[in-house]
Formats: structure tokens, C-alpha cells, sequence
């Protein structure tokens, strides 16, 4: 894999995030995916990494706007900077109450790439600005 590949894989991880493709978001990934969730735990596998989208497609409607996919050049590593526009839709569980909250929150991703696939994925924002933006 090159960066030009890498770049394109990111691309067409986003272009599933954004059209709500849950499986071509998968079909992106390993099988042995390593998912780092922000102020989380590592979860593994493309059947965790499953239930954490429906688990997000309950409690929260996103998109994502600004995408700045990155990749280095022998297409092992890259990185997204983006901007989340979500509304809190369902109440997530150790977190405030949902009632169709809306926020705006800049965030970004880390990746690893193996085999054509991504291997390994962690996406970070700021938790405490999306508390106060949820008005917690």
C-alpha cells in the first residue's frame, strides 16, 4: 500500500461515514481491527467494532465536515483532522441526558494500515467541550 492507496481508503471511510454505510465502513477495515475509543477502552474486531456503530447510530446523528485525511508515504500510517456536527439524539450511558442536543466539536483520527485494509483506528476530541455543548 502507497499513500495514494492510504489516502483513498480514508476517503472511502469517510464517504461511508457520512452516507451512513455502516458496511462499507467495515468493509474498510481488518478483521482484527483495533479500535481506540476516545476516553475508552481498545476494542477488537470488526463484530466490536460493529455494535460500537449501532450503539452510536441509537444515541447520536453525525457528520462530518472539513476532512484532512493524511497518510505517510509508504502508506502504514495516517491521520484525519475533521470537524463533527452531531445531535445527541439518545442518552449514553455515564454521560447527560439526551434531548436532541446539537454540537459542533473539532476532532481527529490516528490509523495503521495493513493489507489494503485499516488495522487499527482511534478518533479523539475534546470530551469536555462536547459536556458543556450538550450542557452538562
Amino acid at each position: 500500500m502507497n499513500q495514494n492507496e492510504a489516502l483513498a481508503l480514508l476517503g472511502r471511510y469517510y464517504a461511508a461515514f457520512n452516507a451512513g454505510d455502516n458496511e462499507a465502513m467495515l468493509d474498510c477495515l481488518t478483521p482484527d481491527v483495533a479500535h481506540d475509543i476516545n476516553q475508552g477502552a481498545r476494542q477488537v474486531g470488526k463484530e466490536a467494532f460493529r455494535q460500537f456503530l449501532i450503539h452510536m447510530d441509537r444515541c447520536y446523528r453525525e457528520r462530518l465536515e472539513d476532512i484532512v485525511p493524511m497518510a505517510d508515504v509508504q502508506g502504514e500510517r495516517g491521520a484525519a483532522e475533521f470537524t463533527v456536527h452531531g445531535q445527541y439524539l439518545a442518552t449514553d450511558e455515564g454521560l447527560p441526558e439526551a434531548k436532541g442536543q446539537s454540537y459542533v466539536l473539532p476532532a481527529g483520527a490516528f490509523f495503521s494500515f495493513r493489507d489494503g485494509l485499516i488495522a487499527r483506528v482511534g478518533v479523539y476530541y475534546n470530551l469536555a467541550d462536547w459536556m458543556r455543548q450538550v450542557g452538562a
